[in-house]
Parts: C-alpha cells; structure tokens; sequence
C-alpha cells in the first residue's frame, strides 16, 4: 500500500507541474501582449470555418 501512495503522490506532482507550466506560459503571453494576436486569428479561423468571411 505504501508503494501505491508514493505512486500517486508522483501523479500529483507531475499534473501539478505541468498545471503550474501552463499557468506560467499563459501569464508570459499576456504581459508581452500575444493575447490580442491570439484572439483575432482566432476569429479569422472561426469565420473562415463557418463561411461568413
């Protein structure tokens, strides 16, 4: 039993550290101001998508 619970404290430890790295990346891309870029070519693909563009 003590094998399993070092086994899942890994888990955690590894979905915890990529939770933080994608938080982390994220906050990155705000402060040099990506999200504006993200957004509009995020509209384009949606309006290409559905044919109104």
């Amino acid at each position: 039993m003590r094998r399993n619970r070092r086994k899942c404290s890994r888990v955690w430890l590894y979905r915890g550290s990529g939770i933080l790295a994608g938080i982390l990346c994220l906050a990155a891309g705000v402060w040099l101001g990506q999200s504006e870029s993200v957004w509009i070519k995020g509209i384009y693909i949606c309006l290409e998508c559905i044919g109104i563009g």
